[in-house]
């Protein structure tokens, strides 16, 4: 079944539309760019927009438009609300999924309610991210990509969208390049009408307790993807022969799509996570995510990541 898709404008069109009473909540990286740009009230993420508002605008990445459709879904479902990403990589503009954090642990609701209205790509928002954000940006997109491909959920038109965006991925370079925003919505999107892997559930498992013992290296979701996509992509090929027979009966290379998560890993990042995936296993294993992923993970696939197997 083909997932509903939010409706795109450009800058130009949102200026022009009648969106009646509107708030802006956008993150404080952007919030100097979108204040001059969009002549409407600016509220703090997450802070009461008031009951007259008919359109929320939620400029920014994955975290702020995810809060944006959660507060629309159970709070304003009558809100018209229009999803601007500050970066790519998240796809979180064109989904209708919302991650959570709760108590410690990631929340996953989907639904069309979590779907915005509207996205409008804004590209040059992204002008001033660091080479290191939009690396690790990139991998986020491509764990979208490969997880939704491999999933057992993913059905035969899913596999051959997905291997489509997968081929025009293979051709952007790692870094900053307009061309992501597109790619990565398009994964984005895919993905919600198959499943996430093992990779999201590192992610999902991980980031809380990275964030906790090392406050000041800039954990994130999308830092903790890039890291793990390439340790986890080669785990899924030895697990499993029907993976890369998936692939390459859609026309993909294996070496490319391996050499391409090679490019997103980040090895500091991988030598400061690998203790804590240790401790983490048992729940990695138990994380919904996982449970869906490409090939069958069990407690003794710790050691392909304690020996690195991937690099050998």
């Amino acid at each position: 079944m083909e997932t509903p898709r939010p409706d795109v404008w450009s800058l130009s069109r949102l200026l022009a539309e009648d969106l009646g009473p509107t708030v802006v909540w956008a993150s404080p990286s952007v919030r100097s760019r979108t204040q001059a740009a969009l002549p409407f009230p600016h509220h703090d993420p997450g802070e009461g927009i008031g009951g007259d508002t008919q359109t929320l605008i939620a400029v920014g990445g994955g975290t702020l438009l995810d809060l944006a459709k959660r507060y629309r879904a159970e709070s304003a479902p009558g809100l018209r609300l229009v999803a601007v990403a500050s970066i790519w990589g998240s796809g979180a503009e064109a989904s209708p999924i919302a991650v959570m954090n709760e108590e410690g642990r990631k929340v996953i609701r989907m639904g069309s309610a979590y779907l915005p209205d509207v996205r409008v790509p804004w590209t040059a928002l992204a002008d001033s991210v660091s080479r290191e954000a939009a690396e690790a940006a990139c991998g986020d997109a491509w764990s979208h990509a490969l997880e939704g491909f491999l999933s057992p959920l993913a059905d035969a038109a899913v596999q051959e969208e997905l291997a489509s965006v997968i081929s025009e991925m293979l051709a952007l370079p790692i870094g900053r390049d307009d061309r992501w925003f597109e790619a990565s919505a398009s994964a984005c999107r895919l993905q919600s009408r198959a499943s996430v892997g093992l990779v999201h559930g590192i992610a999902h498992t991980l980031e809380g307790p990275l964030r906790a013992v090392q406050p000041d290296f800039g954990w994130g979701h999308a830092r903790l993807c890039s890291t793990f996509l390439w340790p986890v992509l080669s785990l899924d090929l030895s697990l499993s022969a029907g993976a890369a027979s998936r692939l390459e009966a859609s026309g993909l290379e294996v070496a490319a799509i391996l050499d391409a998560a090679r490019r997103v890993y980040l090895e500091e990042a991988y030598e400061r996570a690998i203790p804590l995936l240790e401790v983490h296993w048992p729940a990695v294993l138990r994380d919904p995510s996982t449970r869906t992923n490409g090939a069958l993970v069990r407690a003794p696939q710790i050691e392909h990541f304690r020996r690195r197997a991937f690099a050998a």
